[in-house]
């Protein structure tokens, strides 16, 4: 080594064991991390999308994490705060109840010994994703953390589910777990103004018998909350290569595809949160619940629970209580409520990463047979022509003499459970005859027409549908006997215009009108509206005014129907259609009237001016300004029927409605058996940061469905890479 070089080593080992010095981390944690930087190049592409490449699936997991800590640390954050229970530490108090739910089920020690037993490679892999998210915590000390200033590998373990709400947020009630715990004060939910069928996702799987170019097909269509997943590609060299939807922080693709297969997961009706009620008495200071004609002692555990306060952190330490069935969660009567759910991360984890190294049916099945995918149904389609559709694959198997859409007798051995399904006990399809197959978090029993699983040949907990969706029923309208379908035929119907639900319940508002007598004075008032719907082909459009007042008129009877079809056990669309009066129908429509006018000077206004798209911050709750610019967008909520959905609705400060979430992404894929061409767009951007180009460059074809080439090829790079680098480095544009 000559004098000058070895000056220069000196130099940058100084300017090393400085930087390392100043963050508080070690120099040889920082050349590891280097290391992994030296193995991985990013390819940024004329979206913002990063296209990640490293020399093995560990390097590759470490630049994918640092990208998404690059487009939005703060939502990588927010989602290991909630899988980790440490809401209260970022919100205050408030959020002291929603960080005892994840706690409850969340051990950091049970989670370190997990991750501890974990296979080898495993661990490589959580190692690389946390050290991804430290070295760019580390190359940007001007990024401030709420909570989580270090990420540990263990970490990976409290975020095996990728599902937006995931199975302890949808199975714990958290007003009934603060009363039982001892809130402070009284957590109120209400109910009235909770609309259902908000949520929904769309996936599609069309075989080559039906297609044009007799390749398979397969649309990927999450519905959540607005920039609540991550777009993305990694590539290693050890033959990973695969492309899709990324749950912020997570180190594994959710939703996507690769050469061979893809995959998308819907949400299921599937029994598969299961509450007890256990019968409990205290003797000498200690509590004991019964099972069977015996009583076994409750188990307890301590749980401190640290919250934010304007002074510093304080703590609350709770005694959780534990029975067979699970952690205490409610009450109800003088019985305690317990759940029972799916809780199996490392295997949860090694189901989430070799589905995306699955090549085809085959490969992909023997994944399933994990059984950890407990809240999802899931769409596949490969190159060799198969398509097919699992229900959720973590169902226990018990009794079927129980309503187990409601809590159970936990003393009753008779509700034990045993096991779970197999495959071939669940709800499935390869191939039908129809060549087409379908979920939009609906019943599996309409997924392939006539030639569906059938409902009696399963037991009921299996879905806990009571009729089917009217996306469903969208669905059934746009696939049933068609042929020829290509990339660009599955993409209209995914935003098809048609809203099924309103087909059913305009008429019955027609039918009022008609029967009115002439002298009620909402004749004259409602005659042109109901000459508007009369007219109306049912479809939405930013210049539709049916629209407007069908989706006005039908929020006006989600809220007016509201207890008297819950006293009646039925379903507010049935409830509206089949039982509510003339009266109250005509009523709706003439509030609808006034408040359209009122809030935008006529009734007679177009959707598009009300239901709009704007993105005005990367902060995770949002911002709205009827002042400031935004996009018209065409289609409804997913509680008419509409495929493509926006969940949106008028702020405090605003009149025009806007979206938060729906259709937050799409892909479309063809699987030709030697190379595949997908289409894809995201609502808004890929980065958080209104500074970016990629911020919202995305919006308007979200909003018109216009999908745009994904570069899944090297060679479809070539003139479209804004950026190539290493993590850390400063980017270069080409």
């Amino acid at each position: 080594m000559n004098k000058q070089m070895g000056v220069a080593v000196l130099a940058i080992g100084v300017m090393l064991s400085t930087a390392a010095w100043a963050a508080g981390t070690d120099s040889q944690t920082v050349a590891r991390w280097q290391q992994y930087a030296n193995n991985v190049t990013i390819y940024r592409d004329n979206w913002g999308i990063p296209h990640i490449y490293g020399k093995t699936n560990a390097d590759t997991v470490f630049g994918m994490e640092y990208a998404q800590a690059e487009d939005g640390f703060a939502r990588v954050e927010r989602n290991y705060i909630q899988a980790l229970g440490l809401n209260a530490e970022a919100d205050g108090e408030s959020a002291l109840f929603k960080s005892l739910r994840m706690k409850l089920f969340v051990d950091p020690q049970v989670m370190k010994a997990k991750y501890r037993a974990s296979p080898d490679w495993l661990k490589t892999l959580m190692q690389a994703a946390a050290a991804g998210l430290n070295y760019y915590l580390y190359k940007h000390p001007d990024v401030h953390p709420k909570v989580i200033d270090h990420f540990d590998p263990w970490m990976m373990m409290a975020f095996s589910e990728g599902s937006i709400g995931g199975d302890i947020y949808l199975a714990v009630d958290i007003p009934k777990l603060a009363a039982f715990y001892g809130a402070k004060r009284t957590v109120a939910r209400n109910d009235k103004w909770e609309l259902p069928q908000l949520t929904g996702s769309n996936g599609v799987a069309i075989s080559p018998k039906i297609t044009m170019d007799h390749h398979s097909l397969l649309l990927i269509n999450p519905h959540v909350s607005f920039y609540f997943r991550y777009e993305l590609q990694m590539v290693s060299d050890q033959g990973l290569d695969a492309y899709g939807a990324v749950t912020w922080g997570q180190f594994f693709i959710y939703q996507g595809f690769n050469a061979g297969c893809g995959w998308m997961h819907t949400s299921s009706g599937v029994e598969n949160r299961i509450h007890y009620l256990e019968t409990v008495k205290k003797e000498n200071g200690r509590y004991y619940y019964q099972y069977g004609d015996k009583w076994f002692p409750v188990k307890t555990r301590r749980i401190t629970v640290d919250y934010k306060t304007p002074q510093g952190m304080e703590h609350r330490t709770f005694t959780a209580y534990y029975t067979r069935h699970g952690p205490v969660i409610g009450k109800q009567g003088d019985k305690w409520i317990t759940v029972t759910l799916m809780r199996k991360p490392e295997q949860a984890l090694i189901q989430d990463w070799t589905r995306m190294e699955a090549t085809d049916y085959a490969s992909f099945r023997k994944t399933m047979q994990l059984h950890t995918n407990s809240s999802n149904n899931t769409i596949f389609a490969d190159s060799k022509g198969n398509i097919a559709y699992w229900h959720s694959d973590w169902i226990p198997k018990r009794s079927d003499q129980f309503d187990w859409a409601k809590p159970v007798d936990g003393s009753n051995p008779a509700t034990a459970l045993h096991g779970v399904l197999t495959l071939k006990q669940t709800p499935h399809l390869l191939n039908p005859p129809n060549g087409w197959l379908y979920n939009s978090n609906n019943w599996p029993w309409s997924a392939a027409g006539k030639y569906s699983p059938k409902r009696s040949d399963f037991p009921s907990y299996v879905d806990s549908g009571t009729e089917e969706s009217p996306r469903g029923h969208h669905a059934l309208r746009l696939f049933t006997g068609s042929k020829n379908w290509t990339m660009a035929k599955l993409a209209a119907a995914d935003f098809d215009s048609y809203l099924p639900a309103f087909a059913h319940l305009v008429p019955v508002l027609i039918k009022a009108y008609d029967d009115a007598p002439a002298s009620s004075p909402l004749k004259a008032k409602l005659a042109q509206p109901i000459t508007a719907l009369r007219h109306w082909n049912y479809r939405d459009g930013i210049n539709s005014v049916p629209t407007s007042l069908a989706v006005f008129w039908g929020t006006d009877m989600y809220h007016r129907v509201y207890d008297a079809a819950k006293a009646a056990g039925m379903s507010r669309r049935d409830y509206i259609e089949q039982r509510a009066t003339g009266k109250q129908l005509l009523a709706g429509l003439a509030a609808t009237v006034d408040k359209l006018t009122a809030d935008f000077g006529t009734w007679k206004t177009p959707w598009g001016q009300i239901n709009r798209f704007q993105r005005i911050s990367g902060a995770i709750e949002p911002h709205f300004d009827d002042s400031k610019h935004s996009i018209a967008i065409p289609f409804t909520t997913s509680r008419w029927g509409s495929l493509a959905a926006s969940w949106a609705r008028p702020y405090p400060n605003t009149k025009r409605w806007y979206g938060t979430g729906g259709n937050s992404f799409v892909a479309i894929i063809d699987f030709g058996p030697k190379k595949i061409h997908a289409w894809a767009v995201r609502v808004g951007g890929e980065s958080d940061h209104p500074s970016s180009p990629h911020f919202k460059d995305q919006a308007t074809r979200y909003a018109q469905g216009n999908l745009r080439v994904v570069y899944y090829y090297k060679s479809q790079l070539k003139g479209h890479i804004e950026q190539k680098y290493h993590p850390g480095d400063e980017k270069h544009s080409l």
